[in-house]
């Protein structure tokens, strides 16, 4: 299965960077701030015709909403740009994020980032690589030498000042912030210890699946804003290593403590 996910994706990747410097003649408003390109739709289309050919009685969540196969034990949650809005406007942060999960639980999860030519990919209980190179979280104590990152809630500004009372909060604490906008690789950026961790809110099941599991198998924790398991259902994550996390946990849940939206 890894194997042929991890062909898939190249090939989509292929597809982005065909069209990365081409004007994007086709781009469509999902939402507020939510948009969605030609490029999105054909690299969707590249990694479900690949899913549809191996593996055809397993079911697919993709964000693009090309119709669901049937449902199976094994669900294939797929994002094939993660960073539209970067695409669009040539920013060079974004990658292909797809992830496996059999009864509920991730047990594969790849990450591509086309630009880079970086795969960052992990299975359950097998750890967690980059481009063949096994990778692992860095070992910051302190969250005064963190340097973490984070995504604003584009999709949802209504809740835009709990996101800054939450911000300052955790601004004050760590030695810098950075938002890049690719939740996925964000994640994968905390795996192989390019940031020290990462959080935000209101995110989409295919923006978190593939790097959660790629964090834990660096060696990280993952959890949602009340040190719960349920960041891939509600969206609300915060992934670090096993030092910082529950320094995390307290600044943010004290934040977020009894919001409806969690």
């Amino acid at each position: 299965m890894k194997d042929i996910i991890i062909n898939a994706v190249k090939k989509a990747g292929k597809l982005l960077m065909a069209n990365f410097n081409i004007a994007q003649e086709e781009i469509f408003a999902k939402g507020k701030n939510d948009f969605v390109t030609l490029a999105d739709t054909l690299s969707e289309k590249t990694l479900v015709e690949s899913i549809h050919k191996y593996f055809p009685e397993h079911s697919i969540q993709a964000e693009e909403n090309l119709p669901s196969l049937p449902l199976s034990e094994y669900t294939w949650i797929i994002d094939p740009l993660d960073g539209t809005t970067n695409y669009i406007h040539k920013f060079p942060f974004f990658s292909i994020s797809v992830a496996l999960a059999k009864k509920g639980e991730i047990v594969l999860g790849v990450v591509f980032d086309p630009l880079r030519q970086e795969l960052f990919y992990a299975e359950r209980g097998k750890g967690a690589w980059l481009n063949e190179r096994p990778i692992h979280t860095l070992p910051t104590s302190k969250l005064s030498d963190a340097l973490v990152a984070t995504g604003f809630p584009f999709r949802h500004h209504k809740y835009l000042l709990d996101y800054l009372s939450a911000f300052k909060s955790l601004f004050l604490e760590v030695q810098d912030m950075r938002r890049a906008g690719s939740a996925a690789l964000d994640l994968c950026y905390v795996a192989c210890g390019r940031v020290d961790a990462f959080w935000e809110f209101g995110l989409s099941s295919w923006d978190v699946a593939a790097g959660s599991l790629i964090v834990e198998e660096a060696g990280g924790v993952v959890s949602d804003l009340s040190g719960g398991r349920n960041f891939v259902e509600k969206g609300h994550i915060i992934a670090s290593n096993s030092f910082l996390h529950p320094k995390l946990q307290e600044i943010l849940g004290k934040v977020f403590e009894g919001k409806e939206f969690l």
